[in-house]
């Protein structure tokens, strides 16, 4: 009898175990933040954010995040709607959705509460256009199985590449700017929980 509710216990046990090891995860979108950089008259740099982001990353390592480009948070109004209408265009590009492929191995041998860093290739579809990016970043599994995902470096976008250069400038002409450099950094810290 106290064979039989071992085993029992150590099936119930493995099965578990075996759940979480291979859970989806979803974007927590308040435990999450993907911050850019923009440079205007040669020298004065500031830091925006979106306020909404969604995404999945799957137990077969599948990353898809979704960005909503009308919650561009630049600190100053009357920015964000010149960026969404001039910049991002939003009446036709209301998001950007990045996807990318992590190793199933790595999401299945990340022991709970351990890192790795990941250097991988991803697409970003921004405007119409579509980019592979390199990503350098760090993925965390936390002690509840749910994953942390840093960059480690700063991603650099060209405007040109994605169709924005005539945005810009339309930016830098209603602000009555000398400069605003084509070439973006972007950050990110993402917090995605287990299903």
């Amino acid at each position: 009898m106290k064979f039989k509710q071992l085993s029992l216990g150590l099936g119930l046990l493995l099965s578990l175990s075996t759940t979480q090891a291979f859970a989806d995860w979803s974007l927590v979108n308040s435990q999450s933040q993907l911050n850019f950089l923009s440079t205007k008259k040669s020298q004065v740099t500031e830091l925006h954010k979106f306020n909404q982001l969604s995404g999945k990353v799957s137990d077969l390592g599948q990353v898809e995040i979704q960005i909503d480009l009308n919650s561009v948070d630049t600190q100053i109004p009357i920015r964000n709607q010149r960026m969404q209408e001039f910049l991002f265009e939003t009446t036709k590009f209301a998001t950007a959705e990045l996807t990318a492929q992590l190793k199933p191995a790595l999401l299945k041998s990340l022991a709970l509460g351990s890192a790795e860093q990941i250097s991988l290739k991803a697409e970003l579809n921004l405007h119409g256009h579509k980019q592979n990016i390199d990503v350098q970043a760090i993925v965390f599994k936390q002690a509840n199985n749910d994953l942390k995902v840093i960059s480690t470096q700063p991603i650099l976008l060209q405007a040109s590449q994605f169709d924005l250069v005539n945005g810009l400038n339309k930016l830098q002409e209603l602000a009555g700017l000398p400069s605003i450099t084509y070439t973006v950094p972007v950050t990110f810290s993402l917090e995605f929980k287990a299903d």
